[in-house]
């Protein structure tokens, strides 16, 4: 069965287009290096909760947008085995391909399928 790293991120709302070139870059990479799929999701409807949410999660600011994103891969051993090179490719190195957000608050992880229907 697939696996899927997910990702939440606060962007902010200006850097929209940045973002959306950053991500095109990367999925061309991450595809190459064995992803089935990229995801990206601008946040168009994202409450925010009075104990838990997307933007407390990523201390979102009022000038910020949550951004939701996945990638699914064949499995967990071609994704762990792809990580190492993808990290060290220079198309996503910081100089090339700056993250158009503040990647301390990106929360990030790897996820097993159980249902996929």
């Amino acid at each position: 069965m697939t696996y899927v790293d997910g990702f939440v991120a606060a962007v902010p709302t200006a850097n929209r287009e940045k973002y959306i070139q950053h991500a095109r870059d990367a999925a061309a990479v991450f595809k190459e290096y064995g992803a089935l799929k990229m995801v990206d999701c601008w946040g168009d409807d994202v409450p925010e909760g009075q104990v838990t949410s997307f933007p407390m999660a990523v201390k979102c600011q009022p000038d910020e947008t949550v951004v939701f994103s996945w990638l699914v891969w064949p499995s967990r051993e071609v994704r762990d085995q792809a990580m190492p090179k993808i990290m060290a490719d220079p198309r996503l190195q910081p100089d090339v391909n700056p993250m158009p957000f503040d990647g301390k608050r990106l929360i990030y992880g790897g996820f097993e399928v159980i249902l996929d229907e």
